[in-house]
């Protein structure tokens, strides 16, 4: 299942992050590279690959990686 702008994202342990707000795609293959979730509180965003992707669902993303650990990447 592909991800979709608009997907809720979770990271390991439950925590919401926010919603996909922008998919970075590869130019040479046309597949997704990177994704952006912007967290409206924190007023910041945080990227993903599709590599720290544990599980997609219809409108859910659940990764296989904490907050912590994605902010440091």
């Amino acid at each position: 299942m592909d991800i979709e702008y608009g997907a809720v994202v979770t990271d390991k342990k439950g925590k919401t992050l926010g919603k996909v707000d922008y998919i970075i795609m590869d130019s040479w293959s046309g597949e997704p590279r990177k994704f952006m979730v912007r967290r409206e509180k924190e007023g910041d965003a945080v990227f993903f690959t599709p590599g720290q992707v544990a599980e997609v669902t219809e409108k859910k993303v659940k990764l296989n990686i904490a907050l912590e650990e994605l902010e440091q990447t």
